[in-house]
């Protein structure tokens, strides 16, 4: 079989070259890091939205509880994430955060379940389709975080010249 090398690369060498400190510095400042608790909070704001929704198109308290409780099976977990890897044993060393990462995300994928199979015992008269809006609404608040980057972690400019040449 014949490998076909990138123009830009010659004889198969890759050109990396590490970034400075300076050029990481201007990296993280108009590309920080998002809050994960921000985003959990957003996602706490559009459950209760959701609901009030679901208040208004169909007037049930039950569906308004089935919406809620839709929305709490994804914050609970993802907040317990969050401090889990949040943790001061996360910072000790790579290794031990790759294994917090999925250690956690394990936790959170099991919580999410539980509470899933536990919502009709917990819910009385529990409207699943209601149930199902609000966990859905509430799990796309991660990919709207990463498109709406700009809204969840702004950018403060200090510099005069900075702020004239904003996008």
């Amino acid at each position: 079989m014949t490998r076909i090398q990138p123009e830009d690369q010659e004889n198969g060498q890759d050109a990396f070259e590490p970034l400075t400190a300076e050029q990481v510095a201007e990296l993280r400042r108009h590309q920080p890091l998002i809050s994960v608790w921000r985003v959990i909070g957003v996602q706490a704001l559009l459950g209760l939205l959701v609901s009030s929704l679901v208040w208004l198109v169909s007037g049930r308290v039950a569906a308004v509880y089935s919406a809620l409780y839709g929305s709490l099976a994804v914050i609970a977990p993802a907040a317990l994430f969050a401090r889990g890897l949040t943790g001061q044993v996360a910072s000790v060393n790579v290794g031990a955060a790759v294994f917090g990462f999925f250690l956690w995300e394990m936790v959170k994928i099991g919580l999410t379940v539980a509470m899933l199979f536990a919502a009709p015992r917990l819910v009385s008269d529990l409207s699943w389709p209601a149930m199902l809006v609000g966990l859905v609404v509430t799990i796309k608040v991660y990919w709207v975080a990463l498109g709406f980057r700009k809204v969840f972690y702004p950018i403060n400019r200090t510099n005069k010249e900075e702020r004239t040449n904003v996008c």
